[in-house]
């Protein structure tokens, strides 16, 4: 599986160092593309085939160039310095200059400029921009700026701005955004909308950076944009992630901030194509993003070829997700190493995993040394799990903090796990926010215990709502109980939902006297929660749904009710079962379960249990059975299996 990821990571580099070579002569033209457009030919020149190659090209212009013509010579010169033929284009640059020809003049700058003669090259650049070459001044502010003169630079790029040019339009946006000059934006969408690539992601970014800006507040942290894949990372459990974007409403800037990035994207702007793929990822557009990945990934994006791997991973393709990490990782993605280690983890490959996790953090990824702590800590290397867990707490790892407070706490070290909780939950870890409540409610100091639980639940913390839920029970604050019970209930807390269905029970009137051929009622609410509690297991819940299944007539419904909760060990269950199957004329079978309940301490089991001996004569087991009751109660059936007993004595010793 490795192996298969190097061949086909070392396949991948091969084309990208091919590509690369390419795309560098291309910017080398693009930065010589300050020429201006080639002059068409004059009647003396030769006539253009259409399918004319550059052979035939450079054959025409130099016939023409021979017989004096100085666009023919302009061109010529042009062409060559194209081709880095700088010997050659020279004296036909010098030539048609000389005759002034405004092109040649920018063209003969730009090949001083390409030998070193920077201060030369700028005098023929300002010939040119004076009798109007955009490119000319585009370049002249370009030297302008190079040498610090930023009044001169921005007065040429300006010139070329304004005149349509969009590498200057791009550069003046540039200058005035190094300044802080709102005037940028003009630029940078001026150059975009002319097809440069740079300009559109750029200007892309500061539309979604002001759109988040006024949808966050203006104090807002962060980046807009999740890292692709990260909120998906099983590698990273406790990564400090960016918000999530908001939702790009049709017209708003964060639409107009998407068509940009898919301009510049099919430009073959990389970032621009890893920033769409993952807002389109937010959007649940994975075919998309995946393709935009896939484009960003292949031109060498490390983040794009990690956040691909996350996307196949969700899709159930590991294999093509580990050489899209591996790639990732080796061009020194942190989160892709961890993506690795993560999965060689679940393989129960804890050296390889663990030698991804050391190149995560390596790579300045602090979950590396938390995940380190977690393996560790899996293998019961106390020690190395605290040292790593340690480290990246230290560097501010939330939730290393906070498991680092654990492992303390759990050595009996209370007062030295309690500064790492508080580090923990200073940062905004929920965990040890709901630790610390229990850190204090352990040491009785229930209002500062509460202040935790109240801050865990705030943001959503399950059990922590569970808390002060109970808290507000007990102090008769019954509104704010049910707040937060509903909020626990909801996470998935069987208790919570125990609990708040008690408290919709207690409102409930009094069920009237049944009616013959009356409708059966609809189930209420806190029947519904009573259920979801049962189904989750909780034993005091079962025994309920089971009593409102009996109340209402169904018996079989009861009875699995009643039967799960008892097989459970719930003493109330089995009590109830056996009173169910007695009722049914099962009366062995209720004994069994009344044995079990009066054994796990339920007192009107063993007073049932004596009843029957009683009846079947066995008096010294019936007082047997009394006594037990009389010792667990409560007081009502200890009074009942007192006269019992003594009526049972009075009958053995008449």
């Amino acid at each position: 599986m490795v192996f298969m990821g190097d061949r086909a990571t070392l396949l991948e580099t091969g084309r990208f160092v091919q590509r690369h070579a390419r795309n560098a002569a291309d910017e080398i033209i693009e930065a010589a593309g300050v020429l201006d457009a080639l002059p068409g030919t004059t009647a003396a020149t030769d006539a253009v085939t259409e399918n004319e190659t550059e052979t035939e090209t450079e054959a025409r212009h130099r016939r023409a160039a021979e017989r004096g013509d100085l666009a023919s010579t302009s061109a010529l010169g042009a062409l060559l310095l194209r081709r880095g033929d700088l010997d050659g284009a020279e004296p036909y640059l010098r030539a048609a200059t000389a005759e002034g020809d405004r092109a040649a003049a920018n063209n003969l700058g730009v090949l001083l400029h390409q030998r070193g003669y920077a201060d030369e090259a700028a005098g023929w650049w300002r010939v040119a921009a004076v009798a109007g070459s955009a490119p000319a001044a585009h370049a002249l502010g370009r030297h302008h700026r190079e040498r610090g003169d930023e009044p001169a630079a921005e007065y040429w790029l300006r010139q070329a701005a304004e005149q349509g040019h969009a590498l200057g339009a791009y550069a003046l946006a540039d200058l005035l955004e190094h300044r802080g000059d709102v005037g940028a934006e003009r630029w940078l969408r001026a150059a975009a909308e002319q097809g440069h690539r740079e300009a559109a992601y750029r200007l892309a970014m500061a539309l979604e950076r002001r759109a988040t800006e006024t949808t966050r507040g203006p104090h807002a942290t962060g980046t807009r944009l999740p890292v692709p894949g990260a909120a998906r990372s099983a590698a990273a459990p406790g990564a400090l992630l960016p918000d999530g974007p908001p939702a790009a409403e049709p017209g708003g800037e964060l639409a107009e901030a998407e068509q940009w990035f898919r301009q510049a994207a099919a430009r073959g702007h990389r970032r621009a194509a890893l920033h769409l793929g993952a807002i389109l990822e937010q959007r649940g557009d994975l075919k998309e993003a995946g393709r935009w990945y896939l484009s960003s990934a292949k031109e060498g994006e490390a983040r794009a070829a990690c956040a691909l791997g996350f996307l196949l991973r969700d899709a159930g393709d590991e294999e093509s997700a580990a050489v899209w990490w591996l790639r990732a990782a080796q061009d020194g993605d942190g989160n892709a190493a961890n993506a690795l280690g993560a999965l060689h983890a679940a393989r129960g490959e804890q050296q390889t995993a663990e030698r991804w996790y050391r190149a995560a953090m390596d790579a300045g990824d602090v979950n590396g040394a938390y995940n380190l702590g977690l393996l560790c800590a899996a293998q019961d290397r106390i020690p190395q799990a605290e040292q790593w867990y340690r480290r990246a707490a230290y560097a501010g790892h939330r939730e290393a903090a906070n498991a680092l407070a654990v492992l303390l706490l759990q050595a009996g070290d209370a007062n030295g796990a309690e500064p790492w909780f508080s580090k923990a939950a200073e940062a905004g870890s929920v965990d040890a926010a709901f630790n610390l409540g229990i850190l204090h409610a352990g040491r009785d100091d229930d209002r500062t215990a509460l202040v935790w639980y109240e801050r865990a639940a705030a943001a959503g913390h399950t059990e922590a709502a569970l808390q002060v839920g109970i808290a507000a029970l007990r102090d008769g604050d019954e509104q704010t109980a049910e707040r937060h019970l509903r909020c626990a209930a909801g996470g998935g807390s069987a208790e919570a939902a125990f609990r708040l269905a008690s408290v919709l029970d207690a409102r409930r009137p009094e069920p009237g006297p049944a009616v013959l051929g009356a409708p059966r009622e609809e189930r209420s609410e806190c029947e519904e929660w009573y259920e979801r509690a049962a189904r989750q297991g909780h034993r005091r819940a079962q025994v309920r749904v089971g009593m409102l299944a009996a109340a209402r007539g169904d018996l079989a419904e009861a009875d699995r009710w009643y039967r799960e909760a008892a097989e459970a060990g719930s003493r109330n269950g089995a009590f109830n079962l056996g009173l169910l199957l007695a009722r049914e004329g099962s009366e062995r079978e209720a004994s069994l379960w009344w044995t079990r309940a009066a054994r796990a301490g339920h007192g009107r089991a063993a007073l049932r249990l004596a009843l029957l001996a009683a009846r079947r004569g066995e008096l010294t087991e019936g007082r047997r059975w009394c006594a037990r009751a009389v010792e667990l109660g409560p007081a009502e059936v200890a009074e009942r299996a007192a006269r019992l007993s003594e009526a049972l004595h009075q009958e053995l010793t008449a």
